[in-house]
């Protein structure tokens, strides 16, 4: 997928898993996209609470993450490692971004989970941890979505730090204004209806 333009590009979109993908890493998982270009996509998986406290593995950063203050699991990828993603009020960007966070899109943003803490604590909105991504080649993403395995939906800054993220699969299906409004209501068990 050669010569990829800005707008072509689904950096900070939201992929929602159809009920007809069959990989159960992406059971009704919403993805968050950081980064996608002619070099593949990444993303973590912003409806997966691990049962892991945030202070367990990252002490520093525990009071600045939201509600649950637990460790997601991204994706099925490095699982050994952390992303921090973060809402900053107003989506500084330039010379206004504060030190150890970078801006993906609007108020969304990476935090460098190396940095001391105290330098965003001012400034942040809301912080999640992930464990590991889920992770795309180039042109990989693309085929999944001619397959109809994913909708591809605009993000909300809420969506991040959803204090329900149990929820968020049925709540950002709900919010849309077309037909996918309905599969919001689509059953668990199909094979129970």
């Amino acid at each position: 997928m050669s010569g990829m333009t800005e707008v072509s590009s689904l950096t900070g979109r939201l992929l929602v898993a159809t009920p007809a993908l069959a990989d159960p890493n992406f059971d009704r998982a919403v993805v968050l996209l950081l980064d996608h270009d002619e070099e593949g996509s990444l993303g973590v998986v912003l409806n997966r609470p691990t049962p892991v406290d945030v202070g367990d593995i990252l002490e520093g950063w525990a009071d600045l993450a939201g509600e649950p203050g637990v460790v997601f699991q991204g994706g099925p990828v490095s699982l050994d490692s952390a992303l921090g993603v973060a809402v900053i009020p107003g989506g500084a960007s330039g010379d206004a971004a504060p030190l150890g966070w970078r801006r993906v899109h609007g108020a969304i943003g990476l935090v460098d989970l190396e940095a001391p803490p105290e330098l965003l604590a001012a400034v942040l909105g809301s912080l999640r941890i992930f464990a590991g991504y889920a992770g795309w080649g180039p042109g990989q993403l693309e085929d999944e979505l001619v397959e109809g395995a994913w909708y591809v939906v605009e993000s909300e800054p809420g969506d991040v730090y959803s204090p329900f993220p149990e929820r968020l699969w049925r709540e950002v299906l709900r919010r849309q204004r077309n037909e996918l409004a309905m599969v919001a209501t689509y059953p668990d068990d199909p094979s129970l209806n």
